[in-house]
């Protein structure tokens, strides 16, 4: 885990980007959705084999369009995390992923499915704002409501692949039971 001045902003950051959608419309969105892509980071474990204690890389990955733009680079922007250098990949299909930590899915909702299942066993954070991702395994959904963005955990999922999830996370996040809502 990083120290503990570095989880506590990174927690307290979290909580403010779930507040802090304006008026800018989509743009503002999609900042903030990148912001949330980096924390996480902050608060996850991943299994020694996916992330070694040498200073390889932690990749943060999309699949499908990004609708980013630059806002991920600017929130990854010479970051490291538990002394590893945070990097982006985009990838048009799931083969191309090789080395991910975090995978932020934007594909058609009849896909991810087999996404996911080809992702299984290779300890990826899987992420993505798309209706029913967690009940195809998917790990997080980010979703919008009330000018805000929050996040719903499947802490199931995460678990089957060796992720432990830091309950200062989970405390800021709708936990799944196995129905997503309207949301």
């Amino acid at each position: 885990m990083p120290p503990i001045k570095t989880r506590i902003f990174s927690l307290i950051s979290i909580a403010l980007l779930c507040w802090s959608i304006d008026a800018h419309g989509q743009s503002s969105v999609d900042r903030v959705k990148a912001a949330f892509l980096f924390h996480f980071t902050q608060f996850v474990e991943w299994p020694p084999s996916v992330l070694p204690a040498d200073k390889s890389p932690l990749v943060i990955g999309v699949l499908g369009e990004s609708p980013f733009d630059a806002y991920l680079e600017e929130a990854i922007s010479e970051e490291t995390v538990q002394g590893h250098p945070v990097t982006i990949r985009r990838y048009k299909d799931v083969a191309e992923i090789k080395t991910c930590h975090i995978l932020y899915i934007n594909l058609p909702s009849g896909t991810i499915q087999t996404v996911i299942s080809q992702l299984k066993g290779r300890s990826i954070l899987t992420v993505s704002d798309k209706k029913g991702f967690l009940q195809t395994g998917g790990m997080i959904r980010l979703f919008s409501e009330d000018n805000k963005i929050h996040f719903r955990i499947n802490q199931v999922a995460a678990q089957a692949e060796h992720l432990v999830l830091s309950s200062k996370l989970l405390g800021l996040a709708e936990i799944y039971e196995g129905k997503e809502g309207q949301r």
